[in-house]
């Protein structure tokens, strides 16, 4: 199966754009979903409550705003 995307250019070179580095997108998303995982797993015993709680709250919001996209990162 082979799909096609055209776009009319340069109308739509924004789109045109983000549809070649989709990939390099979602590597950082998933590069930021690990980099905040490593910050809650391996938190440091002297980091605050307030900061450990900052952190999973970032990554619970970045799951969730995948997830209303149905976005899959790995």
């Amino acid at each position: 199966m082979k799909a096609t995307l055209e776009f009319n250019l340069p109308e739509e070179q924004t789109e045109f754009e983000n549809a070649v580095d989709a990939q390099k997108m979602a590597s950082v998303l998933w590069n930021m979903n690990q980099w905040l995982r490593k910050q809650i797993k391996y938190a440091p015993d002297d980091m605050s409550k307030e900061e450990l709680y900052a952190y999973n709250l970032c990554r619970d919001e970045l799951h969730s705003l995948l997830n209303e996209e149905n976005i899959n990162i790995g």
